[in-house]
């Protein structure tokens, strides 16, 4: 048994070193993520090689001998307060960089752009700031076949807003904050690349925020099991350079012709069926 657990302690090492097994190439400013996640998987990698490890001693140095008695010790101070201060400066070693890394997640840069991801069953669907530069009111109240992400047909601000049909284009390097709405369940929008999500919830508007660092074309996944069709929940991403990023958003549709482009449909659907 003590050969058993320390070949476990050594080949869960082994294989974390060795694993093909590992984070996508990263794609945002959210390396520090990364940094953290590497501390902690020393921190508890140690923590269990060492007991693991002191367990296989312990079978070995106390097993069984004629003429030996174990010796009834039901309290120990000294080794009480000694696991106490080695157990605390082990759980703030694995908080603090979260805690620090988590400052920065809260902090949204001022220059940061806004975008909108609503989510729903089982489909993303995504809104850019038009004109004015930001995005105008929504509510669930008015969404409709020609108003899916439910913008406020009265507030001016969201008439310019560009309703993206199809998949969402970023610019490089500049920082996003990304606001999320559900009109159903919960979801999570993820992208691996980018590192950073956060849980969307049904009635209210969560944020992240997050800086592309490299262009290519990323998987944009829901990281919350929202349903039977959840594994099909699946969109894509794209960092363009400034040049392919204004003319794509050159081609994108307002709210204004947006609606009016789907009214004129369901005329259309209308008469045909009449």
């Amino acid at each position: 048994m003590a050969l058993i657990l320390v070949l476990i302690a050594l080949g869960s090492i082994a294989f974390h070193v060795l694993s093909p097994w590992w984070w996508t190439p990263i794609a945002s400013n959210w390396n520090y993520i990364d940094s953290t996640l590497i501390i902690t998987f020393w921190i508890t990698g140690l923590a269990f090689a060492a007991i693991v490890l002191f367990v296989a001693y312990c079978l070995v140095a106390f097993r069984h001998r004629p003429g030996r008695r174990a010796a009834y010790e039901p309290e120990n101070r000294r080794l009480e307060g000694w696991l106490t201060v080695v157990t605390a400066l082990g759980v703030a070693a694995l908080l603090a960089p979260g805690l620090i890394v988590w400052g920065q997640f809260v902090r949204v840069p001022a220059n940061a752009t806004e975008i909108e991801i609503v989510a729903q069953q089982w489909r993303w669907a995504y809104r850019l700031p038009g004109a004015d530069g930001r995005l105008g009111a929504s509510g669930i109240e008015h969404v409709s076949d020609e108003n899916p992400l439910g913008l406020d047909p009265k507030d001016t601000a969201a008439r310019d807003d560009l309703v993206i049909d199809g998949d969402l284009h970023l610019p490089l390097g500049r920082p996003v904050k990304v606001l999320l709405r559900s009109t159903d369940v919960v979801h999570n929008f993820y992208v691996p690349e980018f590192r950073a999500k956060m849980d969307i919830i049904p009635g209210m508007v969560t944020y992240f925020w997050f800086t592309p660092t490299r262009t290519g074309t990323f998987d944009a996944l829901c990281n919350e099991v929202c349903g039977v069709s959840h594994y099909a929940m699946r969109g894509r991403v794209t960092v363009d350079g400034e040049a392919a990023y204004s003319s794509w958003l050159g081609q994108q549709k307002t709210f204004a012709s947006f609606a009016r482009q789907k009214r004129l449909a369901s005329g259309q659907a209308g008469s045909q069926e009449r």
